[in-house]
């Protein structure tokens, strides 16, 4: 299996928004995607690509010196190969080119498999936001990475 990660192109968006419906609810839409990839300049989105196929993507606002994860998603398929590793490693690695200091994301307090990925990455509890998720008032649990050069 080859495993590519590179920059999300318009091109994909419509794998993405496969993608996104199944992971997240409420899912972005594809406007929202759009604007983050053609407008939003503190944007930046990678997708990982098998045999050809989006098999999951992430994004990052980068400000001044801190990153902020906005999304992961991988497809149900593609689940256990890795493929949400090597996300998150490309999105570490944008910071790093980019002298960004520090990593944050919210994350939902029940997504287990979420937060042992982060945690696996140096991510850390830090916080707390209450009923941050519109669809079912779930707690978000607020992390942060440092990043050392």
């Amino acid at each position: 299996m080859d495993l590519l990660i590179r920059e999300m192109k318009e091109s994909d968006l419509d794998r993405v928004m496969e993608i996104e419906k199944k992971a997240f609810t409420p899912p972005w839409s594809r406007e929202a995607f759009l604007l983050e990839l053609t407008k939003n300049l503190l944007a930046k989105y990678i997708v990982a690509i098998i045999d050809d196929d989006v098999a999951g993507y992430g994004g990052i606002w980068l400000i001044l010196d801190e990153g902020h994860i906005t999304n992961i998603a991988v497809d149900e398929k593609y689940r256990g190969l890795g493929v949400g590793n090597k996300l998150l490693e490309g999105l570490i690695q944008l910071c790093i080119d980019r002298n960004i200091r520090a990593m944050t994301l919210e994350v939902r307090k029940s997504n287990e498999v979420a937060k042992s990925l982060y945690k696996k990455y140096g991510f850390k509890e830090y916080g707390i936001r209450p009923k941050y998720y519109q669809d079912n008032n779930e707690d978000a649990i607020i992390m942060w990475k440092s990043i050392d050069f």
